[in-house]
């Protein structure tokens, strides 16, 4: 009789942030993301010097947490689901943490797109979702054995989540999402005449 099991499994953590610590209000961490944006004149030119949609705060500002409490509380929330999900993923630390090394925002338009991308440096990464309109992209995740794939056949559309070479995730205001930092993500093309809003992350080992 044969037998077939999955080896080498991709995780994907999908939790609202509730489930840790108080609710993050998300009128006001919206609101508060509107402010860095508004006030950041760096973060801005640099999205205009390289051609990125919207705004992002990442190749800006690295002290959110000081600049707004809610970003500080955020971040301790964050602190704990990464460490459930560090237990999930069964890592020997040995005696170390998983730190924040990066917290940044991402405004996206109507028509903007972020590419895919991996997050070289870190261990896990993740986004929590601020404002999710209608028509809002979800984020895509691509299968990390594509680059092996070669002659491989294209799969039937009813195929097995698992067996899928893209699979799109759709959050909702508050939920969080993390991955290992080697998964290959994108975010297509924004379809809502409002903006997407999304506060992104980085935790290294150390």
């Amino acid at each position: 009789m044969a037998q077939i099991k999955s080896l080498f499994a991709t995780r994907l953590y999908h939790s609202n942030l509730s489930k840790f610590g108080d609710p993050v209000n998300p009128q006001e961490l919206e609101a508060s993301c509107w402010s860095i944006a508004q006030g950041d004149e760096a973060g801005q030119d640099w999205c205009e010097a390289n051609g990125y949609p919207g705004y992002t705060s990442y190749a800006s500002l690295t002290d959110l947490g000081w600049r707004f409490p809610i970003f500080e509380a955020l971040q301790k929330i964050l602190d704990q689901h990464v460490a459930d999900f560090a237990k999930d993923l069964e890592f020997d630390l040995d005696g170390r943490e998983l730190r924040l090394e990066d917290l940044w925002i991402n405004i996206l338009p109507e028509g903007g797109t972020h590419s895919a991308h991996i997050h070289p440096h870190s261990v896990i990464s993740g986004t929590t979702y601020v404002a999710m309109p209608e028509g809002a992209s979800a984020i895509k995740f691509e299968d990390p054995r594509h680059a092996m794939m070669m002659a491989t056949p294209a799969r039937i559309k009813e195929a097995r989540e698992e067996m899928r070479n893209f699979i799109y995730v759709a959050p909702a205001v508050g939920d969080v999402l993390l991955w290992e930092s080697w998964l290959r993500h994108e975010v297509p093309m924004n379809m809502s005449e409002e903006d997407r809003i999304s506060v992104s992350f980085n935790y290294s080992w150390g």
